[in-house]
């Protein structure tokens, strides 16, 4: 039975969290560190096995720098071994059983305790609330059924951190009717959804649907998205990093400098093709070890998304470590058959650099071979003139790319709609050749 006086304890342990001082976090980080590695040894055969194998004693791991003795774990490392990774002190069939959600094709079990999911919802709470969420907003979620969780009874009927659910398989006319009926403070929802939304709220006039700030994440946010969301809703739209294993990652606050990282929950690594982390400033894979996971730990776990450390500190007062923009799974990055490996974003920042990109209500760019790429465009008039429009298009691609005709092919394919995946996430950039 959830314990809500728990919850409430996570939630103001956590925000009091977010004004230490580097060398307190520090301190934490450490000392959490070490109990992790610990339990992990004794209790999970799949780490107990994988230290044995690499002659490391739970001991020999003290403090952050001694992670790297640790060899990087993957996905596919667990997934081969998923009996193991799961402590001996559950059975599995008490555990909360939580999916990844697939997007190559293989969702990935993930399993955790009622107290890890009570402070995984607080960890989720504390990013909304550093952004403004008060204790009687109401809340809307733009996102797949598979997310719609029954709100806690205690909340709905104190009516505190409340949230509704729209599905994002509802036809559009839906959503926006099910959205103005709730009158959101908050609007949150994947990037892609609520630029979707905004666009069509845009085309049809309607300026009805006024939230105080919105909460993007899932997918990547680019410049033109955030532009359009917060042109058509008149308000800011804060983005927010998080995947299934571990919940938030990072956040953006008010500022919007970059992306405050959960590091009291956390330590995250930045590190190149080699394993070696990076410099500041530099992109790398994100390797991740969770400090509150022990029904199933992650400890240097590679999550195959590219991000950028930075040493800035923020002017909102919150001393949690920054990180730059993420710019993509590693696992989409696009490789170009002159050696070039571009990521998602760049793709997406040139197409929307087109100059006739109004023409354009969504695009999909799909990689079936080195040297073949398949656009595929929904118009928004569906009386613009196609070959002009394609023929316009693939010249702005093969220039902005730096691109020979002769060196790949682009088929533009015109298309009534882009589906959603099963998820509900739509994919605007696809690499099928790694």
């Amino acid at each position: 039975m959830r314990n809500y006086f728990r919850s409430i304890y996570y939630l103001y342990d956590l925000l009091s969290h977010i004004h230490w001082d580097q060398e307190k976090l520090k301190e934490y980080q450490n000392k959490e560190l070490r109990k992790v590695i610990n339990y992990a040894y004794e209790y999970v055969p799949f780490y107990h096995r994988l230290f044995k194998e690499n002659k490391i004693n739970p001991s020999d791991i003290r403090n952050i720098e001694d992670l790297n003795r640790i060899p990087i774990i993957r996905k596919e490392n667990m997934r081969k071994n998923i009996t193991e990774v799961i402590s001996r002190k559950y059975r599995v069939q008490d555990l909360i059983k939580l999916e990844t959600s697939g997007s190559t094709g293989k969702p990935f079990p993930v399993y955790i305790t009622m107290k890890e999911d009570d402070y995984r919802k607080a960890k989720h709470l504390r990013a909304n609330i550093y952004c403004g969420q008060k204790l009687r907003d109401r809340l809307v979620a733009l996102t797949s059924p598979s997310h719609m969780t029954k709100v806690p009874k205690i909340m709905r009927t104190l009516g505190i951190y409340y949230w509704d659910f729209v599905s994002v398989f509802d036809s559009i006319e839906d959503q926006i009717a099910k959205i103005e009926s709730l009158r959101p403070d908050i609007l949150d929802g994947y990037s892609t959804s609520l630029t979707i939304l905004a666009k069509e709220l845009e085309k049809r006039g309607i300026k009805t649907i006024n939230p105080r700030f919105l909460i993007s994440g899932a997918e990547l946010l680019d410049n033109h998205m955030r532009e359009i969301i917060e042109r058509v809703f008149e308000a800011s739209v804060y983005d927010q990093y998080s995947i299934v294993e571990v919940e938030r990652i990072s956040s953006q606050c008010p500022i919007k400098k970059g992306y405050h990282i959960d590091a009291d929950s956390l330590i995250i690594q930045f590190v190149d093709n080699n394993g070696e982390e990076v410099s500041i400033g530099e992109g790398g894979e994100i390797v991740c070890t969770s400090l509150f996971s022990y029904a199933m730990p992650f400890i240097r776990y590679a999550i195959g998304d590219i991000g950028v450390p930075t040493d800035e500190t923020c002017e909102c007062g919150i001393t949690l470590p920054l990180m730059k923009i993420i710019e993509g799974r590693k696992d989409s990055l696009i490789p170009l058959p002159d050696g070039r490996i571009l990521s998602p974003r760049m793709f997406s920042i040139t197409v929307n650099s087109f100059s006739e990109i109004e023409k354009v209500d969504q695009f999909q760019v799909i990689q079936k071979k080195l040297d073949l790429f398949e656009f595929r465009i929904k118009k928004k008039n569906e009386n613009d003139d196609e070959k002009i429009l394609e023929s316009k298009l693939r010249a702005h691609l093969l220039k902005m790319l730096n691109l020979l005709s002769d060196m790949v092919e682009i088929k533009i394919i015109f298309v009534d709609d882009i589906p959603l995946e099963k998820t509900g996430k739509m994919r605007s950039i696809i690499s099928q050749i790694n």
